[in-house]
């Protein structure tokens, strides 16, 4: 029996099941997430379920089911993306593939009044939508509320039995009205009441419970969760009981080492040892080339460090001791880490060795449910100085997901690519409309996420006669590219040229140079965004290296600035045309660097990071 009456999320294995349950928690609802195929039986004393997104087909052979029975429990039900899909079938609905599969901002057109929970949102508005499949027959006794361009169901409701459904996600804050929404939703649940204050509190019986007697061996990355966890550690269990340790790996940003350690050292925090292993990790990525093996390489020499650091220490687990990390929900999740999520990719603290040494009860994660605005708000209820606090978020393999390693270039199949001739002066696929804009294909694959499941899938670089100024019609084509096109999962505007590149490819891995080239062009990006002012108003900015340029060794940056609260969804910034120029003619100076490229997509379809 539950403790609590919970507004419960059942997950199938979408992206954002963790994202609903923080939304509802805002809201000041109690939630709690559960697998789809819990029993009717055992979610009876719930207020209210939601049934989350995933990456499958209904129809699809072992895709996730609910138990048909929770729509008898006379509670309401919600349904998003998926959810509305399972909804459709198990209620005697019909569900097909769709014409278009829809990926990122979408107008959505209510329908009448647009029934309990759109009847306070305007006529039209911009909702966020990640699907292949869509309701295509309605069960007994739904009507349709709302429709969009390519998706004629795009909320639907029974409004006598209060189950309601959306094909979009309000839970992302790129879906106007979409926490209003959720909020109707919650209002007719009366779940009881949750609220943030006291999180640190929280979380802290959390952390005694599972340390008991034993310390923590932290592993600090220097980035915001690792920063926040390592205190809170301290703050639980008294610095005697933690060991914190900041490996140099020669992947960090500029100044890195030293600007975490003086920031912690002004909070009186002293247990943090530095170890230089830059030369391990090197040696490690040596012919490394794969993304996922770069990313098992660096997770199992940060143990490797870890192990042997903690010996020359006399911290052992025969000694008590166990490991700490400052784990969020978006890394577990895109590992994978829900019963039915596809891999997205393999976060380096989620290496085998590490998920064998949490199944033993050696791992402690005190931030591992939450997002990173969660985190933010939990380092500020420490006491974290706010230039820590908000720093720009860092993975934990540091610039090594932000080298692109190839040994030849990928060429894309001729089959896969629409337009005819790979680089004409314009496209002439009436289905873009794109007019006369000029690309090129990245002789590169990076990592996406369409329909919560993984791609990996090339970029498609635009060139302009103003390149450090997208026209309308080039922002158009970043969304329309990727939804239409199933090759691409990034467009991209080249800003240090106009005319399409021929490009040279180089074979490349992991090397100290090449991490100092990029640790210029990011320190760069770094001055220019505090020159004008925008730091602060921009989430994240990932700066990428490629291995072409314009002639052998040439070698190429990317810039993803990203606006988000959350990380589960992101909106490209629009950086000012003198800020952008600014940052392209002083990359362009970096030896060996020869072209720049402006990343314009949204996640989804594209992730944050490259890799």
């Amino acid at each position: 029996m539950m403790k609590l009456r919970s507004i419960i999320i059942l997950d199938f294995g979408g992206q954002y099941a963790h994202l609903i349950a923080s939304r509802v928690r805002r809201l000041g609802a109690h939630s709690e997430i559960r697998d789809p195929e819990t029993k009717a039986s055992a979610l009876k004393n719930a207020a209210g379920i939601i049934l989350s997104g995933g990456p499958q087909s209904v129809y699809d052979p072992g895709s996730p089911a609910g138990d048909p029975g929770i729509f008898s429990l006379g509670i309401p039900v919600l349904g998003i993306c998926y959810g509305l899909q399972w909804m459709t079938k198990a209620l005697g609905g019909e569900v097909k593939q769709g014409a278009v599969k829809e990926y990122g901002p979408t107008v959505i057109e209510k329908i009448g009044a647009g029934g309990a929970l759109l009847e306070w949102c305007p006529q039209k508005f911009i909702a966020w939508m990640s699907h292949g499949d869509e309701a295509k027959k309605l069960p007994e006794g739904f009507a349709r509320v709302a429709t969009s361009k390519s998706c004629a169901n795009a909320a639907i409701s029974n409004e006598t039995r209060h189950f309601y459904a959306v094909q979009f996600h309000p839970e992302v804050t790129h879906t106007e009205y979409g926490q209003e929404i959720l909020k109707r939703f919650v209002s007719l649940c009366h779940a009881d009441p949750w609220s943030i204050s006291g999180y640190a509190k929280r979380i802290g019986e959390e952390i005694k419970a599972a340390v008991q007697g034993r310390h923590v061996f932290m592993l600090v990355s220097g980035g915001v969760d690792s920063s926040v966890a390592f205190t809170l550690l301290n703050r639980v269990l008294g610095p005697e009981r933690v060991q914190g340790l900041l490996v140099d790996t020669g992947l960090m940003r500029s100044d890195e080492v030293h600007e975490v350690r003086s920031a912690l050292q002004k909070l009186g925090i002293r247990n943090l040892r530095i170890e230089d292993a830059s030369e391990e990790f090197f040696v490690a990525l040596k012919d490394v080339y794969d993304p996922e093996e770069k990313r098992r390489a660096i997770g199992e020499t940060f143990l490797s460090v870890q192990k042997r650091v903690s010996e020359k220490m006399g911290l052992t687990h025969a000694e008590g001791w166990m490991l700490g990390q400052g784990t969020i929900y978006p890394d577990t999740i895109e590992t994978g880490g829900t019963k039915h999520a596809d891999h997205i990719k393999t976060h380096h603290n989620r290496v085998q060795a590490v998920q064998d040494m949490i199944v033993r009860g050696l791992v402690v994660e005190p931030l591992k449910d939450l997002y990173k605005d969660e985190v933010r708000r939990l380092g500020e209820e420490l006491g974290l100085p706010h230039e820590l606090v908000w720093r720009h978020p860092f993975p934990g393999p540091g610039l090594g997901v932000r080298i692109l390693c190839e040994e030849a270039p990928q060429q894309l199949q001729a089959s896969s690519f629409p337009f005819g001739p790979e680089r004409p002066s314009g496209p002439s696929n009436d289905k873009l409309q794109a007019g006369k804009v000029a690309y090129a294909v990245l002789p590169v694959r990076s990592v996406g996420v369409q329909g919560d499941g993984r791609t990996y899938r090339h970029a498609l670089a635009l060139f302009s006669d103003h390149p450090c100024m997208p026209t309308g019609e080039i922002w158009k084509l970043a969304t329309e590219i990727p939804n239409k096109m199933s090759a691409f999962n990034r467009v991209l505007l080249c800003t240090s040229q106009s005319e399409v590149a021929d490009f040279v490819f180089t074979p490349g891995f992991v090397t100290r140079a090449r991490a100092d080239v990029l640790r210029a062009a990011d320190r760069i990006v770094s001055e220019e965004m505090h020159v004008a002012g925008l730091y602060e108003k921009i989430w994240q900015f990932p700066v990428v290296l490629l291995p072409f340029g314009l002639k052998k060794g040439g070698q190429s940056v990317v810039l993803r600035p990203i606006e988000s609260t959350d990380a589960m969804t992101a909106d490209a910034v629009r950086l000012p045309e003198k800020v952008l120029k600014s940052m392209t003619e002083r990359i362009l100076k970096i030896q060996g660097i020869d072209l720049v490229f402006y990343d314009l997509t949204s996640k989804p379809p594209a992730t944050i990071e490259w890799e």
